[in-house]
């Protein structure tokens, strides 16, 4: 079974978005995935629970308890589990990336939230864990030119060195649609945010089986 922990220090950045996009995309491709909920708002249950197809599994949890919900996933034949963080809850999220696979940090392109992801990254670097940060909320580019916003943040994360991912996740109101009724993106009449999320996926799929394959040699 592999392990994702989506996290973000800082409140606000669509780290619910993500992890729920992520495990509704595994899903629709065949994987068994679990998700556990140790965001107090429990917004990746009520996501989850509003849905009428079905869907991944999810479970409410506590970091204190993330252990017990990992072998719980294991004994149940899961294949993915994807953690839901709480932002701002240090230890909470010390607990996701020790156990993960792959950190997924979340990041909107703002000064503050690029402040904030200092945080984020000192943490998994000194775990020592696989890990990649997803822009989320930018902007769209016009006449294929990225906004100076999200260039500005691209730079910024350049010089801290973090990893980012190749694909960003743009401000679509189609997004939070989707989610009030537990579904993703894919599954709605936005072809850009469909390819987006797919793309995402097979970004995510492919850290994963790199992590696996490093770890396996080690």
């Amino acid at each position: 079974m592999r392990t994702i922990a989506v996290i973000a220090l800082k409140g606000g950045s669509g780290k619910t978005t993500v992890a729920t996009h992520l495990a509704l995309a595994a899903h629709r491709r065949g994987v068994d995935t679990l998700v556990v909920d140790i965001d107090p708002q429990r917004s990746a249950d009520d996501i989850l629970g509003a849905r009428t197809d079905p869907g991944p599994t999810c479970v409410v949890s506590t970091g204190a308890k993330l252990m017990a919900a990992k072998f719980a996933a294991l004994g149940a034949g899961k294949q993915l589990l994807v953690i839901d963080t709480q932002a701002g809850a240090l230890e909470d999220v010390s607990e996701a990336v020790v156990l993960a696979d792959l950190a997924v940090m979340v990041v909107r392109p703002t000064l503050l939230d690029i402040a904030g992801l200092a945080r984020t990254l000192q943490l998994v670097r000194r775990l020592g864990k696989p890990a990649t940060v997803i822009v989320n909320q930018a902007p769209t580019p016009r006449e294929g030119v990225e906004p100076p916003l999200v260039k500005r943040a691209l730079r910024a994360l350049a010089f801290m060195k973090a990893p980012v991912a190749p694909v960003i996740v743009r401000a679509r109101t189609i997004y939070q649609l989707a989610l009030e009724t537990g579904r993703s993106a894919e599954e709605m009449a936005d072809p850009a945010a469909a390819r987006e999320i797919a793309s995402l996926w097979r970004f995510v799929e492919g850290e994963l089986t790199a992590a696996g394959a490093e770890a396996a040699s080690t």
